[in-house]
């Protein structure tokens, strides 16, 4: 098949605005899945994916599709719609000549919408607008439209109008992919160079590349070479998605598809690199830019025994998620762990989830934290500074800095002053404010990223009842007035609690956490001391009292004397055992103190 009968693109779009069911539907219009194998999000491989019904990772899928008594081939990558998986949808884009831009029909253009938007005007590919949901009775059609039309400058007849419920529009949709997205370019290059985009790992198969050929083709029993490892290996298998791994006899230019490499060693593939035949000088084609963790965290094994086990999982869990990273590290009282590197409080959430649900460990999550840059007084180095713990004390250093980001919020004009109020108190500069569509404001702002961080999205929820959409984008590093907030358990300073705070929040945030962890713990045998400590002195504690023990129970009859023997015994026990007992934090402890209030 020539590449002039192939289409390539990916759906976009908000968060739940129901790019999964429109796939459905497609699958089942062009008959790639039979309605006994049918099901929903049937591209939402994983488990968890189902669960809370949104899409995690990108999936490709090949549909064969008649057209004017022609043969196309549509090749859809379906994309997640929240903002911390934009990286996904990058690379999904560095793959396709086009897009279905999908607004839903009750909700209107929204934050994400504009973000996923640009990334593909700037890479040049053609926009499919359509709406979504037409079918419900909340649908604002000719409102949206409206907005999508003054978002992409179309005509309204160009928006397509589709329910994924009901199947409505997805023939019509079907045509346009075909009339109105370019097919691949032909190079006729004679030397073969695939981009790939992404990748799994098997047990028996070793690495499979999901991968687009830009030129040449491949078949089984060929040796390709990595360009940028330089690791060379025979072909296994080649196929495509449809949408579960169908083996063909090979691959042409232009089409989307997978390469079994057999390779089980970690670090070889790599997403952005080029496939190229061994032996042959081909120059790489262009790939993506890494992905920036904007937000860390570090996991530790409950038990020091599953280190090595963590260290396993890390490494397959990266094999099929190359935006998340990770380095080894010891935390102190929590033994050896490490520090890993996430694009947002989301993927930290989904990874531990997978983490624990595929590999069966059971961890202590320290509380996610943005990497600051400290100045030193001497020369003015700036050094990044990753763990809280190792936050220098108040006073030490000259200045720090902190990453802050630029957001954008799409909301009704009467939230506007709530969600002024809002962005004050945590810290936000608020930029310029515009109309958008006719019932709608876009707020445009710059604040701190560990305000994002802090409970800001469900807040902006709450305080525009739902109706508020955000999306963001990194910026620059500024200064921060910041300190560090120990929390002190028996006059124990535990490293995986300590957090940095703004200064200016310091004591309310210190009262916080000791009555949470007040809370929280369990009793010992001892009396313990809860502080908080921060800016060289003790902001707020609690005393924990004691479990009790009636040691004088089993007595009867007799001198009151005995007694007091013993009360006196076990009031030394208890004195003892604060000056020089272990306390004992429950992971459950960890994981309440990281959930925001």
């Amino acid at each position: 098949m020539g590449s002039e009968f192939i289409r390539n693109f990916s759906i976009i779009a908000h968060i739940d605005h129901g790019k999964s069911t429109l796939a459905d539907r497609m699958l089942e219009q062009t008959n790639t899945v039979t309605k006994r194998e049918m099901r929903e999000q049937v591209l939402d491989t994983m488990e968890l994916e189902r669960e809370r019904g949104i899409t995690i990772k990108m999936q490709p899928a090949r549909m064969e599709y008649e057209h004017d008594g022609k043969a196309y081939v549509l090749n859809v990558i379906d994309t997640p719609g929240h903002i911390d998986f934009s990286y996904e949808v990058s690379r999904a884009l560095k793959a396709v000549e086009g897009v279905i831009l999908l607004v839903d029909s009750t909700q209107g253009v929204q934050a994400q919408t504009l973000t996923v938007l640009s990334m593909a005007r700037e890479m040049g590919l053609s926009v499919i607008p359509a709406l979504s949901k037409v079918d419900s009775n909340r649908a604002r059609v000719e409102d949206v439209k409206k907005e999508v039309c003054e978002l992409l400058g179309c005509s309204s007849s160009d928006i397509i109008e589709t329910s994924g419920k009901t199947g409505a529009g997805v023939g019509i949709l079907l045509q346009a992919i075909v009339t109105r997205i370019p097919h691949p370019s032909n190079t006729s290059a004679r030397s073969l160079r695939s981009l790939i985009f992404d990748f799994s790992y098997s047990d028996h198969r070793g690495v499979i590349v999901y991968t687009r050929l830009f030129d040449g083709d491949v078949s089984k029993g060929d040796q390709l070479t990595f360009s940028a490892s330089g690791t060379a290996f025979n072909v296994l298998e080649v196929g495509t998605f449809s949408p579960e791994q169908k083996p063909k006899e090979s691959l042409s230019e232009g089409e989307i598809g997978y390469i079994v490499t057999g390779i089980k060693e970690p670090g070889m593939a790599s997403v952005g690199d080029t496939l190229i035949e061994t032996g042959k000088k081909t120059e790489a084609l262009p790939g993506y830019m890494s992905p920036r963790p904007v937000v860390w965290a570090s996991l530790y094994p409950e038990s020091q025994d599953d280190f090595l086990l963590l260290r396993q999982a890390l490494n397959r869990l990266r094999l099929s998620d190359s935006s998340f990273s990770f380095e080894e590290e010891s935390g102190g009282a929590l033994g050896k762990g490490f520090r890993c590197g996430f694009l947002g409080m989301l993927h930290v959430e989904i990874v531990t989830e997978r983490l624990r649900r595929e590999f069966n460990l059971e961890l202590v999550v320290t509380a996610p934290t943005v990497v600051y840059e400290i100045e030193e007084k001497d020369g003015g180095k700036r050094v990044p500074l990753y763990i809280p713990s190792q936050f220098p004390d108040d006073g030490a250093v000259h200045s720090v800095f902190e990453p802050w980001v630029l957001i954008n919020i799409i909301v009704n004009p009467e939230y506007t002053s709530g969600i002024s109020k809002l962005l004050f108190e945590h810290e936000a500069e608020i930029g310029e404010t515009e109309t958008f569509g006719n019932t709608r404001v876009v707020i445009r702002a710059s604040m701190p990223l560990r305000e994002l961080m802090r409970g800001f999205f469900d807040k902006l929820k709450s305080v525009s009842a739902g109706f508020a959409s955000l999306s963001y984008t990194s910026s620059d590093m500024r200064r921060a007035d910041v300190i560090r907030l120990d929390l002190l358990i028996a006059e124990e300073s535990v490293p995986a609690l300590t957090r940095i705070v703004s200064r200016r929040r310091a004591q309310n945030e210190a009262e916080s956490a000791v009555e949470k962890l007040y809370k929280t713990l369990p009793r010992q045998q001892f009396v313990m001391k809860i502080q908080a400590k921060g800016m060289g002195r003790i902001l707020a504690a609690r005393r924990l009292s004691a479990l009790k023990k009636d040691v004088t129970g089993h007595l009867y009859g007799g001198d009151i004397t005995r007694k007091r023997k013993l009360w006196e015994k076990q009031k030394k026990g208890k004195k003892r055992l604060a000056s020089q007992g272990k306390v004992i934090i429950p992971q459950k402890v960890f994981i309440e103190m990281i959930k925001p209030d």
